[in-house]
């Protein structure tokens, strides 16, 4: 039997529209939740090797709590993810300007307006589901007429797919990502500072005081930024290391190793659970890896009333490198006029 789908009311969007939920399931007892609002992933319950279910992703148990999300749990942002300097960008002699929030600098598109509070348009597709929204010139900044999907697929090998596309009339920043905080022993478990993980990235792009990458490409060894080999979260996180101080722990793009550009899919991390035997390994075709390690979560109730504060999930967004936009020497994130967007990131789940 292939994955089923099963499609649910979620709550209602300020208009008045409802918002569903999509809840796909495989044979091997996995199932993945999402959710029109912001294209969310809602729940992601893993069997462990003694088949004891947990939801290993943080979130909510209602639609309107995503409308509000301060930590941006679970969500597709776009048009541009991650941090823009000086909230302006120039395409062509042309200089665009975006929100200012976060400090001198841009951050995620929009606060309240980004594609992660936007209601999507969703069908049923083989083992998932497809998400789609259009987006008009010069929205929040970004020239073109862009018309942007997502396909969230689960497999009976426990991968979830994340297909994203994107076409524009006019050239234009394109760099979504998802913001899904994970945390292997469930999303009610604690903090995620035991979780073992490694990184395929020799290099890292180190950031100023304001995150927006400085331009260059370091080597992470002998720093505590290199997770070349397994290494648990916690044990330099608050190391005094200028780029850990700067961010209150992890919060960096790392480039990720043998990236080409030609659509390989590279396994770029895997992440093992503190307590139980979860294993998740992670794997893109973009050419860097935002780790979060959630340590400026604000205190909120999530899902079951649980209590969510700093640490308690981790990030791991596919992207571009922060700041593309304004650094050349960087992978660019501009398309359109003939360059479309795609891109796949797949975490696949195991027991160790």
């Amino acid at each position: 039997m292939a994955t089923t789908v099963t499609k649910t009311v979620f709550g209602k969007y300020p208009d008045g529209r409802d918002c569903f939920l999509y809840t796909m399931t495989n044979e091997k007892g996995m199932e993945v939740a999402v959710t029109t609002v912001g294209a969310a992933i809602v729940k992601l319950i893993v069997p462990d090797a003694e088949g004891k279910k947990a939801d290993l992703v943080l979130g909510f148990d209602k639609a309107e709590d995503y409308l509000v999300n301060p930590s941006f749990f679970g969500v597709v942002v776009g048009p541009n993810a991650n941090r823009i300097g000086n909230a302006k960008y120039e395409i062509d002699g042309v200089t665009y300007q975006l929100d200012v929030n976060d400090g001198v600098n841009n951050l995620h598109s929009h606060i309240d307006k980004g594609y992660h509070k936007m209601l999507w348009d969703a069908e049923e597709i083989a083992g998932g589901v497809k998400f789609t929204l259009e987006d008009t010139d010069g929205n929040l900044g970004f020239p073109g007429n862009k018309k942007v999907s997502v396909e969230y697929t689960l497999d009976e090998e426990n991968n979830l797919r994340l297909h994203y596309h994107a076409t524009s009339d006019k050239k234009t920043i394109l760099n979504l990502t998802n913001h899904t905080y994970f945390n292997l022993d469930g999303h009610d478990s604690g903090k995620i500072e035991g979780h073992v993980l490694s990184l395929n990235a020799a290099n890292f792009t180190p950031a100023d005081a304001g995150s927006i990458p400085t331009g260059d490409i370091v080597s992470v060894k002998g720093t505590p930024m290199d997770f070349t080999s397994p290494k648990q979260v916690g044990l330099e996180i608050d190391a005094a290391f200028d780029q850990l101080q700067n961010a209150g722990g992890y919060d960096h793009n790392w480039v990720i190793d043998g990236w080409k550009g030609d659509g390989e899919l590279i396994c770029f991390a895997q992440v093992k659970a503190k307590k139980s035997s979860r294993v998740m390994k992670a794997y893109t075709d973009l050419p860097g890896v935002q780790f979060y390690a959630g340590n400026f979560i604000a205190p909120q109730k999530g899902k079951g009333g649980t209590d969510y504060g700093p640490r308690a999930g981790l990030c791991l967004e596919t992207q571009y490198y922060p700041d593309s936009a304004n650094k050349a020497q960087f992978p660019s994130c501009v398309f359109g006029a003939g360059r479309e967007y795609d891109s796949v990131t797949v975490y696949k789940f195991e027991n160790c």
